[in-house]
C-alpha cells in the first residue's frame, strides 16, 4: 500500500488532538524542568498546519514536507520549530524526485534525525526528543531491511518510541533549559521526548487505519 499526502489533514488532525488531550501532563513535564511553553509552541503549529492543510493534499511528499517544514519553522517558537522545522526540510531534500517508497522514507527520517542532532549538537542518551527518534529511525531502517510488513513495523516503532520516552527518566539533561538543573534533572521524563513519542502514535493510528 502507498500512503499518500490525502492523509494529511487526518495526520495533522490526529496529531493536533493527541497533543491536546495530554496537554496538561506535558505541560507538568515540562515546567518541571524546562520553559513551560513546549505545548503550547506546537499547539500553535498545528494551527498554523490546519489553515492550510488543503494546499498540501496533492502535493508529492518531498513537497509536503518542505512546505510543513517552513510553516512549522515559522510558528513554532522555542527550539521545536527549528528542529522539526529543519527535520522535515532535510526529508524533503533526501526525498526529492524519488518515489517515496519505504526505503526511501526510512532513508529520508534518518537524515531528517541526523539534522536534528546538528542543529541541537545533540545526541541519545541528553534527555531529548532524540532518545525517541534515533531508536524510531533505526527500528524504521531495520524493518525496512528485513522487507517486514508495514503493521508490524509500526508496532515496534510504537514500542521503542516509548521505551526511549521511559529512557529519558534517568538521564542527566544536558541540552537546553533543563541542563542547568544537572542531576536535578535525574527523575523527569523529558517533554519533547514525550510528544515525540505521541506524535509518531497518532500518525501510526491513521495509517494503520488505512491499511
Amino acid at each position: 500500500m502507498s500512503i499518500e499526502t490525502s492523509l494529511l489533514p487526518e495526520m495533522i488532525a490526529a496529531m493536533e488532538q493527541i497533543i491536546n488531550d495530554n496537554a496538561e501532563q506535558v505541560t507538568a513535564l515540562d515546567q518541571e524542568i524546562g520553559d513551560g511553553d513546549h505545548v503550547y509552541n506546537l499547539q500553535r503549529g498545528f494551527e498554523a498546519l490546519r489553515k492550510k492543510q488543503d494546499e498540501l493534499v496533492g502535493l508529492d511528499w518531498p513537497s509536503a514536507w518542505q512546505k510543513i517544514g517552513m510553516i512549522v519553522m515559522s510558528t513554532i517558537g522555542g527550539a521545536s520549530g527549528s528542529l522539526y522545522g529543519s527535520f522535515l526540510v532535510t526529508m524533503a531534500k533526501t526525498a526529492k524526485g524519488k518515489d517515496v517508497d519505504a526505503a526511501v522514507f526510512a532513508e529520508a527520517f534518518m537524515a531528517g534525525v541526523e539534522s536534528i542532532k546538528k542543529r541541537g549538537r545533540a545526541d541519545v542518551g541528553e534527555k531529548t526528543m532524540l532518545d525517541v527518534l534515533v531508536p524510531v529511525a533505526q527500528t524504521l531502517q531495520k524493518g525496512v531491511a528485513q522487507q517486514q510488513d508495514l503493521k508490524t513495523v509500526l508496532a515496534e516503532i510504537n514500542a521503542v518510541a516509548e521505551q526511549g520516552v521511559e529512557a529519558t527518566r534517568d538521564m542527566i539533561a544536558t541540552k537546553g533549559r533543563a541542563s542547568f538543573l544537572g542531576e536535578r534533572s535525574k527523575g523527569h521524563i523529558d517533554a519533547g521526548a514525550q510528544t515525540a513519542q505521541l506524535m509518531i502514535k497518532a500518525v501510526s493510528e491513521v495509517i494503520e487505519k488505512h491499511l
